[in-house]
């Protein structure tokens, strides 16, 4: 496995390595020992979560402030635009934001740590996106970032949408500017 920090250090891009030939292909998706030599963290994941979506789907920007969760997280079917935001003020990349590309062919995978909002838009016609936690959910205390704060100015790619609007949940749709967001030490 390979870690290529985002240019927010502590999101990193995950490469595994794939064996391939005429037959297909074969690749660890976790290994704990792998992850840990090429991360440098010791995380235990407690929860997966599987979120099957379509095109033009977007989902996020979510945190948990209790049982704060970090996410290890791919793309099984499909190709989303992956996205991260920094809520932890004591940071030197607070309010700062990181994206990356994953899809069923690059296979990389994204490591999102504790203390940072999250969200995806589905690109392809359809996408399976698989999540690791390192704590469990708990919707009592889950907080969801206003998608297209201007303050943050993320660029979701959502001109390869074809001029279409994202599809958001009443939620996401609603979401609360950083400004006035509940954000971590």
């Amino acid at each position: 496995m390979n870690a290529i920090k985002s240019n927010v250090p502590d999101v990193l891009i995950l490469e595994p390595k794939v064996f391939g030939d005429a037959r297909g292909y074969l690749f660890e998706s976790f290994n704990a020992r792998a992850f840990e030599q090429a991360t440098g963290l010791r995380e235990q994941f407690v929860q997966d979560n599987h979120s099957h979506s379509v095109r033009g789907v977007l989902r996020g920007l979510h945190y948990q402030l209790k049982n704060t969760q970090g996410k290890l997280v791919r793309v099984a079917r499909g190709e989303v635009w992956d996205v991260a935001v920094d809520l932890r003020r004591s940071s030197p990349t607070f309010r700062q934001w990181t994206g990356a590309r994953l899809s069923e062919e690059n296979k990389r995978m994204l490591w999102v740590p504790p203390g940072f909002a999250h969200g995806f838009l589905v690109l392809s016609e359809t996408a399976d996106f698989l999540y690791k936690t390192t704590d469990y959910y708990n919707p009592a205390t889950e907080r969801t970032i206003l998608w297209n704060d201007p303050a943050l100015k993320i660029d979701w790619k959502v001109e390869e949408l074809g001029g279409a609007a994202p599809t958001l949940s009443p939620r996401d749709a609603m979401g609360t500017p950083l400004e006035k967001a509940e954000v971590f030490d």
